[in-house]
């Protein structure tokens, strides 16, 4: 049996992660609490990457803004 080290969805995933340049992340719907502002990665799996390449989990993000610019 010949088993792969890579992936099975190998590049296929990269299709479902949405980059914004400029973004506010929010934890609530009254956007009282700022998570994060600036460029951040949305994983297909729903995690949102920040450029430090910390995490936030998707129960933590309630809703991002992008922002045009």
């Amino acid at each position: 049996m010949v088993i792969s080290t890579e992936p099975a969805w190998g590049e296929a995933v990269e299709q479902f992660v949405k980059e914004h340049k400029s973004a506010i992340v929010y934890a609530d719907i009254e956007q009282e609490t700022v998570l994060h502002e600036g460029a951040v990665r949305v994983l297909a799996n729903g995690w949102v990457e920040l450029p430090t390449g910390r995490l936030l989990s998707p129960d933590a993000v309630h809703h991002i803004d992008t922002q045009s610019g």
